[in-house]
């Protein structure tokens, strides 16, 4: 298993984000789900890369109140040894973007280690973006876990009833867009060659859309508009003629 590296100067980015069995990697903890959106060029492309995994060993109760995968649903899923490869493929040549990426880095480098002690960890094949420690350096003091941010830069997160890692990469996606550049591109190139990428650009519409809020209109009252046209008559008499009397007429 190897990371076959594409043109670096592509600027291909994978949002990333793992769910897991608990909290420590020392406790033997797996993955259970990984999730990944790709850009190009800060484009959503539509491509993305989703897989539950069984563990081999039972999630913790504390882990499934937070992502609610159960042991039960895991038990026909693939496991790491038979995505692996497919997984690696995704993210070659890509620079990763990841919310508080020790973790998820972690946790794939012990996935990948006990497949095979000589495999290079991963931040040694891709160079990783913590957008934690980028939140943490632009908004020092408060705080900055995944949906703070979405309330701070207008991320519609009303979908996140539980974590699950495909709707957090795309979420982290629009919050890593909008924290390092501005705007979101909505701008989407189907290189999947399904309807992935019309999903997304909807799911971005709405978000986008849910978070600005509409213009309030305040219409004339009725006294408002007798006072505009009898000054509209005044401004007649005085100069023999007003252009906005012309329009209206």
């Amino acid at each position: 298993m190897s990371f076959n590296h594409a043109d670096a100067n592509n600027m291909r980015q994978i949002v990333l984000d793992t769910e897991t069995t608990g909290l420590e990697t020392s406790q033997d903890h797996r993955i259970i789900e990984i999730g990944c959106v790709e850009m190009v060029n800060r484009k959503l492309t539509g491509r993305h890369y989703h897989q539950y995994i069984n563990p081999e060993r039972k999630v913790d109760e504390g882990a499934m109140e937070v992502h609610g995968i159960s042991d039960q649903f895991l038990e026909d899923k693939p496991l790491f040894s038979a995505i692996c490869s497919d997984f690696l493929s995704f993210l070659a040549g890509a620079e990763l973007v990841i919310h508080n990426a020790p973790f998820d880095v972690g946790f794939i480098n012990h996935e990948l280690r006990k497949l095979n002690d000589t495999q290079p960890a991963l931040e040694s094949e891709c160079r990783i973006i913590d957008t934690l420690a980028v939140a943490r350096q632009k908004h020092p003091g408060q705080k900055n876990n995944l949906d703070a941010l979405c309330k701070r830069y207008g991320v519609d997160n009303s979908l996140r009833d539980l974590h699950g890692a495909l709707l957090d990469a795309e979420i982290l996606a629009d919050v890593y867009l909008l924290m390092t550049g501005g705007q979101v591109n909505l701008n989407i190139n189907q290189q999947s060659g399904s309807d992935s990428g019309d999903i997304s650009q909807v799911r971005n519409i709405r978000r986008l859309s849910a978070a600005r809020k509409p213009l309030r209109v305040i219409r004339a009252s009725d006294s408002e508009i007798v006072n505009h046209e009898k000054k509209l008559t005044d401004i007649k008499s005085a100069s023999g003629f007003c252009i906005w009397q012309e329009v209206s007429e």
